[in-house]
């Protein structure tokens, strides 16, 4: 039978790595005193950052493998659930974690930023690939955490533990910037889909099947999570993918108007609007004007 274990709190997946609970809401894991296991399926309900010091191609998201190689950071919020594919060979964990509750964070700033980190709903091959000098910092955050938990749980504990967490995640917003740009051309190729599949969905009979495209159809169609999809398309064009998106069913839409042959209410069926008075709304926020008066003006 498949081994499955859920983490509800700091006590129990510190028991699970054999290690001392110094503060009920946060830890810090050191995984190489954690003893030898096979793999299995785990349930979270805390937030969890894994620093792996070596690569390790057997975890699984989901039904994706994660791109989770040397020195890569990995990210899960409550509610997600990893799976270790080897169920038959013990093997030694190692590598770091920081691991914190929800009720953590209530009532200070970062309980008010914690999901605009969009890498906490990344998955597969959105992992955090880190430089020696990224890694050292990212050591430096943890060890900053951990040295707290080991003073005296006094009233300034909880601010002093979620502010250094809070610049830890700032740290990974930006290491990810930086790997947006050192993934250029691997971006590039994955703007020229998205633009291709945005093409052949206008193209075809998938509005009428599917309604207006959405951020999560061609994300799934890219094989990457909808949050990444969406960062890494801002960080290419300068537009949300919904921006993006919109700006296509324009463009497509002008060219359909300018067809006399068709009325605007098949103009806006084609497209994927269910109803036409939602397409002639859209088309005016957008360009101005009704769509019977920009076909009328040009």
């Amino acid at each position: 039978m498949e081994k499955s274990y859920n983490f509800d709190t700091i006590s129990q997946y510190n028991d699970f790595n054999n290690h001392e609970t110094l503060h009920p809401l946060v830890s810090v894991i050191d995984f190489s005193k954690a003893e030898k296991r096979t793999g299995s399926k785990m349930h979270f309900g805390l937030y969890c950052i894994f620093l792996k010091d070596v690569k390790c191609g057997d975890l699984k998201y989901g039904r994706n493998y994660y791109d989770y190689q040397e020195g890569t950071l990995v990210f899960i919020a409550p509610g997600q659930i990893i799976d270790v594919e080897n169920k038959v060979d013990f093997y030694q964990p190692v590598g770091h974690g920081l691991i914190f509750h929800p009720d953590l964070i209530r009532g200070t700033s970062l309980a008010n930023l914690i999901n605009d980190y969009n890498f906490f709903s990344y998955s597969t091959s959105e992992a955090l690939h880190l430089s020696e000098k990224e890694k050292q910092l990212v050591f430096d955050c943890f060890n900053k955490i951990e040295s707290e938990l080991k003073q005296s749980i006094d009233k300034h504990s909880k601010k002093l533990i979620a502010s250094n967490i809070e610049l830890f995640l700032n740290y990974c917003e930006r290491f990810y910037d930086r790997q947006f740009i050192t993934r250029d051309n691997e971006n590039k190729g994955i703007m020229e889909k998205f633009e291709e599949q945005l093409n052949s969905y206008f193209s075809s009979d998938k509005p009428n099947l599917l309604g207006l495209p959405s951020v999560a159809y061609f994300a799934g169609e890219l094989n990457l999570s909808p949050n990444y999809f969406g960062d890494l398309i801002k960080k290419e064009t300068g537009k949300s993918a919904q921006e993006y998106i919109q700006n296509k069913i324009i463009d497509t839409a002008k060219n359909k108007i300018f067809d006399s042959t068709k009325t605007i209410n098949e103009v806006a069926y084609e497209l994927g609007f269910k109803y036409p008075q939602h397409f002639t709304r859209f088309f005016k926020q957008h360009v101005g004007n009704t769509p019977n008066e920009y076909r009328i003006l040009n």
